[in-house]
């Protein structure tokens, strides 16, 4: 019975529908507690949704299957040369000997699946670092089994879809990155099932063909209707009710009402970063402060944090993000992630001095950091036609020609005869932009970039072209016309936030757990503390601590 000053309760509130949030929720569940998940914006599965769908998880079955080798020693030995200082190493430690125990147990229990895939750790050549198989893919869906929650699943990123719409597999990106012997039938094959779904088409433009981060959380949420976990759907969370120090419920904002929800057993909070907040990202970020230079959940505004410190929540690395240099194409809500572009022969990213400043070729995370440190919040991709015919820049599509790409992408396309003729148009000064490109072109002819090594690293070569020899990142920039397209350091979303402890409990200033308050995702500071070590460095902590918060809010009840 609810009691009179309670409008609602369950045992478990959760709070954000990505997939650190379905995670607890329907763990908690099958522990025996009643569950109920809020969701801020009227579609479900947040960044998670949008985001490529990987998870980062070391010495996991499915790459001893595949013959790799791993060990916890070396996983905690990489992530903490990694990671910021004040990371504890008992958090890393939870991280590494939990994170192949979540998986199995989500394979076993859930209707996710994932692959082990050769994807190299973006640091491989440190300590600990592996050439592959730490990252795991979410095995593609058809939506149809969803039902009518399909359409209340947040698209995908128009970066992470063919054309912006059309949902692909990261082995079918990769053949129409790279087009190998028979990339057009894998071409073909993708529009078929795009174009062959006639009854979706009639209805709306929206694929059911659920692919990378989709596919992870429409999974979720079929796990989640098995066990009869509702979503509310346009609830925002406006604080946390305690008493006696205890988490004992939260205020929500549904339907323009006010209610209290009793949570008899705990919280938790999984409600995303704080990277859509103007306010925060100016102090926290001062080096990127656009909140339009995110590609991530258009709702993330810190609430969970802020609401967390009010409860007496500490935070940590407010200053740190999932870096990425981004395109932002008018019109559009989210910037695109930036990422095999930069690395593929024939480009380079200049500041507005005309200048190359890093290694283009470089991961995302420190690629933006880099752009952050060099003062360039904005900056170009240079190219010529070669790689214009070639490959893509962000949304300029290869093969097309430039009258066929929408306004939207042709508005922000410079193109010129010349190199001098272009410069202007950048707004840099046009001897150094020639001299960059001559600079640069001197070292592509032989494969060799002595300024910044680029391609030198495994993960550099992993994203070039390896048709292209004998560098696969490296081309000269040299057949007209020239183009230059803008882009952005900007990120996937804010990674510092609500301190945890190895059990995912919510700590005080004084370093003791918030009786009934937990966390995971990017509303906490994260174990990778400023660091990215390689794909899915952001969903494989958020379904562990998940994982680990359902288990133990059901349990213990904080």
């Amino acid at each position: 019975m609810v009691s009179e000053t309670w409008d609602s309760a369950t045992d478990v509130l959760v709070v954000g529908s990505g997939a650190g949030g379905q995670t607890a929720a329907i763990t908690a569940a099958d522990q025996g507690a009643q569950v109920v998940v809020i969701e801020k914006s009227d579609l479900y599965g947040g960044t998670s949704a949008m985001s490529g769908g990987a998870i980062w998880i070391p010495v996991s079955s499915q790459a001893r299957a595949a013959g790799a080798q791993d060990s916890p020693e070396e996983a905690f030995q990489y992530i903490r040369a990694l990671a910021a200082p004040n990371v504890p190493d008992s958090l890393i430690r939870a991280y590494v000997q939990q994170a192949p125990a979540m998986l199995d147990w989500v394979e076993a229990h859930t209707e996710a699946r994932f692959m082990s895939v050769p994807y190299t750790d973006y640091h491989a050549e440190l300590p600990g670092g592996k050439p592959g198989w730490r990252t795991h893919m979410p095995v593609e869906i058809d939506g149809r089994v969803l039902g009518d929650d399909v359409q209340i699943l947040r698209p995908a990123s128009k970066a992470a879809s063919l054309f912006g719409r059309i949902n692909w597999t990261l082995m079918e990106a990769h053949y129409m990155l790279n087009r190998p012997a028979g990339w057009i039938k894998v071409f073909l094959k993708i529009l078929w099932r795009y174009y062959g779904d006639v009854a979706q088409r009639l209805r709306t433009p929206r694929d059911r063909f659920l692919t990378l981060g989709n596919a992870l959380v429409g999974r979720l949420r079929i796990s989640l209707n098995q066990r009869k976990v509702p979503i509310w759907l346009s609830t925002r969370l406006v604080s946390l009710v305690t008493e006696n120090g205890r988490v004992t419920g939260a205020v929500v904002e549904r339907g323009g009402k006010t209610l209290r929800i009793q949570a008899r057993k705990g919280v938790v909070l999984a409600a995303g970063g704080f990277e859509r907040n103007a306010q925060m990202r100016q102090q926290y970020l001062p080096g990127s402060p656009d909140p339009t230079n995110t590609g991530a959940h258009p709702y993330n505004t810190g609430d969970a944090i802020r609401i967390g410190q009010e409860a007496g929540a500490a935070v940590r690395n407010l200053g740190s993000a999932w870096w990425a240099p981004v395109f932002k194409v008018p019109g559009e809500e989210s910037a695109r992630l930036c990422t095999y572009e930069r690395a593929l022969p024939g480009c380079i990213i200049v500041n507005q001095k005309g200048v190359r400043f890093h290694n283009e070729a470089a991961s995302y995370h420190i690629s933006a950091q880099e752009m952050v440190k060099a003062g360039s919040a904005s900056a170009w991709a240079v190219f010529d036609m070669r790689y214009r015919s070639n490959y893509p820049m962000g949304p300029v599509i290869p093969k097309f020609p430039d009258w066929i790409l929408p306004r939207a992408v042709r508005s922000i396309l410079l193109k010129a005869r010349s190199l001098e003729e272009l410069a202007p148009k950048m707004g840099v000064p046009a001897d150094a932009l020639r001299q960059t490109v001559e600079t640069f072109n001197a070292g592509a002819a032989q494969g060799k970039d002595p300024q910044f090594g680029r391609g030198d690293a495994a993960y550099d070569r992993y994203y070039g072209d390896p048709k292209v020899q004998p560098n696969p990142n490296l081309a000269p920039i040299v057949r007209a016309p020239f183009y230059a397209f803008p882009i952005y350091s900007g990120d996937i979303g804010t990674n510092g936030g609500l301190v945890i402890d190895e059990h995912a409990r919510v700590l005080d200033g004084g370093g003791q757990p918030i009786g009934g308050l937990y966390a995971t995702g990017n509303c906490t500071a994260s174990v990778m503390g400023g660091s990215y070590p390689g794909a899915g460095s952001t969903l494989g902590p958020a379904m562990t601590f998940g994982w680990i918060a359902g288990q133990h809010v059901a349990a213990a009840g904080g």
